[in-house]
Formats: C-alpha cells, structure tokens, sequence
C-alpha cells in the first residue's frame, strides 16, 4: 500500500483541526462530533497544543496526517512534526491572510525543501477575500525566498467545518474529495522499493506512553522494515548507542492505534520496548549505521523560577508539594515537551527556560490539575551576548483593532519600546504591525483586551535576537497588600477597590503578605481586607447603605504572569492562583 505523509500547519485559530476532523469524517474513519483536539485544556481553549497523529485511507492509499499547533509559544511541536512528513497543508483564513504564525510555520518548512499545498478556507465568511489572501500568501513565499517550484504551488479552496472543497472558486463544492486527490498527486510517495530493501533507520519525533508497555516512540520509518521481537539498535544524541528489543509496534487508523507485527518504510508508527527512549534518536537495525539528523528547534526566550510554596497557607491544597515531587515531575516534561530547557543545578529552586508566557502556563496548568502545588518567579527574557554586544529577543506584533483604538494601541507599544514597522487599512478594522523586544511585550496582552474592549486580535512571532534597549515603561501600578491573615469582608474591599483593582471576592482568604489588588497610586500600600462595619447601637441616615463592589479582576495563570513583580511570587495550588511578596 502506497503511503502518503502530510502535516497541516497555520495560524492559530485558522481552520487546522476542523480541516482534519472533515478528512476524517470524509473518509469514514471517525463519526461527527470526534475531534482531534481531546486534551482538557485544548477542548476549554479551543487551541491545539499537541501535536496527534492520525490517518485516513482514500483510493488505496494511506494519508497519515499530523495536526499542529498553531500558537508561536508550541512551534517547538511544528518543528519536530515537519521533519518526519513530505509535504504540508498550509491553511490560511481567506478573511485574514497570512498572519505572524503563518511565516514561522511556512519558514521552517520551506528551509526543510518541502512543497506546500495552500488552502484557503472559511470561504463562507461574509468579507472572505481568497484573491487577495492568495496574493498575499504568494507574496509571503517571494519574502521567506522560496524556490520556482515552491513558488508554483497548488492551491484549494475550502470550508473545513462543512467538510467542502473546490479547485476553482467558480466550482461547486460537493465534498473534500478534491483535496484528497490533490494530496495523491502532489505530494509523493513515503514508501517505495528501493527504501524497504535497506537496513532499518527511523527517527523518533514524538513519544507517548502507556500504562503496560511504559514509553513509546512515534517515529518516522525512513527505510528498511521494523518487526516486532526484533533486536535493534538506539542512536543517542550524545553518540551513545544503545540495543533494545521491539516489543510491540502500533500503526495510526483514524484516532484509533492498530497493533501489527510489521511496519515499513514510510509509515509511522509507535514501536514499545524501549524505555529510555527520547525525541530526536535514531532507531538502527545494525550497530554501524550513522544516526540521522538531530531535530533542532529554536531557543528558549524567556526564564522563570519554579520553587517549593512557602507561603501561610502552603500545603492545604496540594497533593505534590516537595521540592522532589516538582523536580521529578520537571524531568517528566523535559522528555516530551522539547521547547523546554531546565537548570536542575540549584537545590532550592529549578529555573526553566520556556518558549514565552502560554507555553509556561500550559506546563503550570498541567502541574495544578495534577495536584502539584508551588510558586514561580517573574518571567524573564533571555540575555545573550553576540558579538560583544548584549543581546535580547525580539518579536513581530501583529494587531487588528477598529480604527479608534489605533492611537491608545500605538501610544502604549511606543512606551514599551516597539517600533511601527506597517499600518494599513483592512475592510473593517486596522491592522499594525510592530517589531518589539520581548521583554517590553511581556505583560501587555491583558492591558490590550482592556484598551480595545476585546474587540482587538493579538498576535506575534520571535524575529531573533538584537541588541538590548533601554527605557521600556511598563507597570506603572503599585501592589495593595494584606497586612493580616483572616476572611475578606466585603465592607472593607468597598473603600479599597476606590484605591485600585481588586484580585478577590469578599469571603476569600488571605493572609499577611498576600496581594490582593493593584494600587493605581503606583506605590505598594498595605490594607487590611478583613476590617468590618464598626457596630454600635445608634441609628445615622446613611448607615445601612447597600455595599456596591466592582466585579473584581479574579487571577488566572496568564494574568498572573503577566501582572506578577520583580520583587513577587506567583503561588500556584490545584484550588488557587495568588499573588504574594517576596520575603
């Protein structure tokens, strides 16, 4: 059976899984309603943050499908997928165009030599532009140096969520037909004679594991054939070799994995047996074979902290609390997310380098819903020196805002040190894009949403390191914090919340040092939230006055990394999210 491997890579939020989901319903692999995205978090997100294999037979072949990310902080997950298919499906919303996304993912697979296939989808949207998006995405192709033949790439227009697809937009679209066989004629084979007569080489890119056969390889057959009860042979990145015994080999169908005695060429696969396996080796069948090319992503730009909670109230939720319990789990992460870097040298805190804000939020969520309970430090963007010159990263701000928005957006980028590289008018709204470095942009998603009354959109790509810029103004509030341990009252938070912007609701419990608000003053103030109405038994006009609070702004873990201080730590537990102070 001829074997045909993709990825479908875009823009967060322009169509990828709801494009997979239709191939898979087109070919009667999976009922309506199943969705690749399945983790919690994606499903509460509406975000992919996994990268999942699947596959779909059509017309004698099989397609096996990788569905990415789509978010700049998990390109750590395109990159590894891209280098274990032949080609890729780059979708693209024909309302948007291109966005900063776009380039990261189209980058990395042009410079890998693939040929991309361009689907233009939610061509039912009412101001969808597919001419215009297919100039644009041509022009991208021009810009990122693609070759003649990358240039001269197909294109199909569709509807993912329906399930349509059309060459032509003077077509009618019946089903997703026409992609399939775009995808059979565009994209060659995997597997062919002269790799299967060869000795045995794949690349693992992905693991997984389960509860019997412990850590699972998904890896990439490149040539030869795997078989289970086979002795091979592991290529360690270190030039370590190591032999192991396959003890079980599973193929993709659908969303469902097929156990087979056999695999070749071409294929992907889950192959157990191999315990200390990682992403990035070389399974061999002989001893001598050269190791394949190291998956190499893009560095870290940004660190933080990561520490046992030692605040009042530490260990009253947590079932994981000890400073080994976080390191053990750490190491866990590090052998399946590989945009993560870890500095396991201290012994009382573990600084981790992370891809940015969501990237380490999704790692920090993971902990609190597994019942891990710590506290984090302020995130802080990577410095390195190039040149003799200090350098720091930098990244491409994209943003859509209605017209009168554009001057409170361009006024605060301009404060944190970003530069306008093009503004231009869209059919509704404007669209800005600036070059900023990281560190000025940390923290600003929240104030945005704030400033263009969540009617803005949001987007950015790290452009690379340069040099480091002085005078970024950013927090200009001070802290309200507790000076007692006790229940918030709500006669207290009343008068307080005149004073700035409330973290908690009445009831909550806080203690002495916890912070509890923002002081708009710009100067850290301690309050007491648990001072009550003083009773007496005389009557006044006023004195039964209903208390009118303001919704408060309740903690999350992104807002809490971006709002948290230098001199703070963000306490984490399964049932909270705090601010404190250092002390």
């Amino acid at each position: 059976m001829e074997i045909r491997n993709i990825a479908i890579i875009a823009h967060v939020d322009h169509g990828k899984t709801a494009l997979t989901d239709a191939l898979m319903r087109q070919c009667n692999m999976t009922e309506a309603g199943v969705s690749m995205d399945s983790n919690a978090l994606e499903l509460e997100r509406g975000i992919t943050i996994y990268s999942k294999n699947t596959s779909v037979f059509y017309q004698g072949t099989k397609i096996n499908i990788l569905d990415t990310p789509g978010h700049a902080d998990f390109g750590s997950e395109v990159e590894r997928v891209l280098r274990s298919i032949d080609s890729v499906l780059l979708v693209v919303d024909a309302q948007e165009g291109p966005m900063p996304q776009t380039t990261f993912v189209l980058r990395k697979s042009l410079e890998l030599g693939l040929k991309p296939i361009v689907v233009l989808n939610k061509i039912d949207k009412p101001a969808a532009r597919p001419d215009w998006a297919h100039d644009a995405v041509f022009q991208l192709f021009m810009n990122l140096g693609a070759s003649d033949e990358q240039l001269d790439f197909p294109v199909v227009y569709t509807i993912g969520r329906d399930g349509l697809a059309k060459l032509k937009m003077e077509d009618d679209a019946k089903d997703l037909v026409p992609i399939l066989d775009l995808i059979l004629r565009e994209v060659p084979p995997a597997s062919s004679e002269v790799f299967e007569n060869k000795e045995l080489s794949a690349q693992v890119f992905n693991l997984g594991y389960d509860n019997f056969l412990g850590r699972m390889a998904v890896s990439r057959i490149y040539s030869g054939s795997a078989k289970v009860g086979e002795n091979i042979f592991v290529k360690k990145i270190n030039g370590e070799t190591a032999e192991n015994k396959i003890t079980k080999i599973f193929t993709f169908e659908g969303l469902e994995r097929k156990e087979v005695n056999e695999a070749t060429s071409g294929d992907i696969v889950m192959i157990a047996g191999i315990p200390d396996i990682f992403i990035g080796e070389t399974i061999c069948e002989n001893e001598n074979q050269k190791a394949l090319p190291a998956i190499s992503v893009d560095e870290p730009t940004i660190s933080l902290d990561f520490l046992t909670n030692s605040s009042p109230f530490a260990g009253k939720d947590g079932k994981y609390v000890t400073n080994r319990q976080i390191k053990e789990r750490l190491e866990k992460e590090l052998e399946v997310n590989v945009g993560l870097k870890i500095d396991f040298s201290s012994t009382d805190h573990y600084k981790v380098f992370g891809r940015g804000e969501l990237h380490i939020a999704i790692l920090l969520e993971n902990m609190r819903r597994e019942g891990y309970e710590l506290q984090v430090s302020q995130p802080q963007v990577i410095v390195k020196e190039i040149d003799g010159k200090k350098c720091e990263p930098f990244e491409e701000v994209t943003v859509d805002v209605p017209d009168e928005f554009s001057g409170t957006v361009i006024e605060k980028i301009s404060k944190r040190k970003g530069s306008l590289v093009e503004m231009r008018p869209e059919l509704s709204h404007t669209r800005i894009i600036f070059e900023i470095p990281t560190r000025g942009f940390l923290g600003y998603r929240n104030e945005f949403v704030i400033d263009t009354k969540g009617e803005g959109i949001i987007s950015s790509r790290i452009t690379g390191f340069k040099p480091c810029v002085e005078g970024i103004e950013k927090h200009s509030f001070g802290s309200m914090i507790s000076m007692t341990t006790g229940k918030a009252l709500a006669f207290s938070l009343a008068n307080l919340q005149e004073r700035g912007e409330l973290y908690i609701e009445p009831n909550t419990d806080v203690y002495e040092g916890m912070i509890i608000g923002s002081a708009a003053k710009g100067y850290d103030m301690k309050v007491n939230p648990i001072k009550g109405k003083h009773l007496t038994n005389m009557r006044a006009a006023a004195a039964d006055a209903a208390i009118n609070l303001t919704p408060p702004m309740l903690l999350t873990l992104e807002r809490g990394l971006e709002i948290i201080k230098e001199d703070e730590y963000l306490e984490i537990t399964p049932n909270h999210i705090r601010l404190r102070v250092n002390k």
